[in-house]
């Protein structure tokens, strides 16, 4: 049976129950649960704290897990363990911060104390960056407050709005050193009897996840529009492969059905409208496999 991570709470878990659900797999709905069985879909839910998601993955444990990039990274399991596909939330920047004026550049934290709760991360990227001694302080939490209380001269974090960065009297500064998102991670495990239905099975989980990444992306737009002002229009929705094209009564008209960006639903419509196309409705999508 496939075996997979999920986070048991923090801003990951919610978001990855919901994608899994729209995925159409099985749920806990009690956070004291921490394992779940889908039968009907011969997968085992494991529900682990978003940190230790990428050591079970990689250790062989667990076949896949979702966590985030920056926990994946910091975990250095990539020997046991790589990333599949981005999924679409949970986006983040992880930056470095320090004193306002202070310091201008990653450079000029040659020989200065940094600290994080993603030592190992930061530490690796001081050295691909060719940043000499850099003293990584380890923190679990409350990293913010560690310039004031002396414990280092510089800070690197998550950060969504920089809100708290900004409170804690510090700025952001330099390039950042990654952007995050959750991402589906699976393992590197030694060969098992049931490799078939363990890959048929982490296949068909891809692409659901796919299927719902796309429908939250895109919806379907219908409109009439004259036979002769049709060209125009496919090139205004050429749909993901080509639009599907229908006759109407009026044999001057046809009905066309394609998908769109749904960020450019208003826009697209105007444009359909001042070509001529009529009676343009949008339907969400559901489910999706592309």
């Amino acid at each position: 049976m496939l075996r997979v991570a999920v986070p048991n709470k923090g801003s990951l878990s919610e978001a990855a129950m919901a994608m899994l659900s729209e995925a159409g797999y099985l749920q806990r709905r009690d956070r004291k649960e921490l394992v779940l069985v889908d039968e009907e879909n011969g997968i085992e839910f494991f529900y682990l704290r978003p940190r230790d998601v990428a050591v079970y993955v990689g250790s062989g444990i667990l076949h896949l897990g979702i966590t985030g990039r920056d926990l994946f990274q910091d975990a250095r399991v990539e020997t046991g363990a790589e990333e599949i596909m981005g999924l679409g939330f949970g986006r983040s920047t992880f930056r470095l911060a320090g004193p306002h004026g202070r310091f201008s550049r990653a450079e000029d934290l040659a020989g200065r104390r940094v600290a994080t709760s993603y030592d190992s991360l930061l530490s690796h990227w001081f050295q691909t960056q060719g940043i000499p001694d850099v003293d990584v302080v380890h923190l679990d939490g409350a990293v913010e407050s560690a310039v004031r209380l002396g414990v280092a001269d510089a800070i690197a974090d998550v950060v969504e709005t920089g809100n708290t960065i900004k409170a804690a009297g510090m700025e952001i500064f330099g390039q950042p050193v990654m952007h995050s998102e959750a991402i589906l991670i699976s393992g590197r495990g030694a060969a098992t009897d049931d490799d078939a239905a363990i890959e048929r099975d982490t296949q068909r989980l891809i692409r659901r996840l796919q299927g719902v990444l796309v429908a939250r992306q895109y919806v379907m737009m219908e409109y009439d529009v004259r036979r002769s002002d049709l060209e125009a229009a496919i090139e205004v929705t050429p749909g993901l492969e080509s639009p599907t094209i229908s006759p109407l009564a009026d044999e001057g008209w046809v009905a066309v059905r394609s998908m769109v960006p749904a960020t450019k639903t208003n826009q697209l419509m105007d444009e359909l409208y001042e070509i001529g196309a009529r009676a343009v409705v949008v339907f969400s999508i559901h489910a999706c496999r592309v």
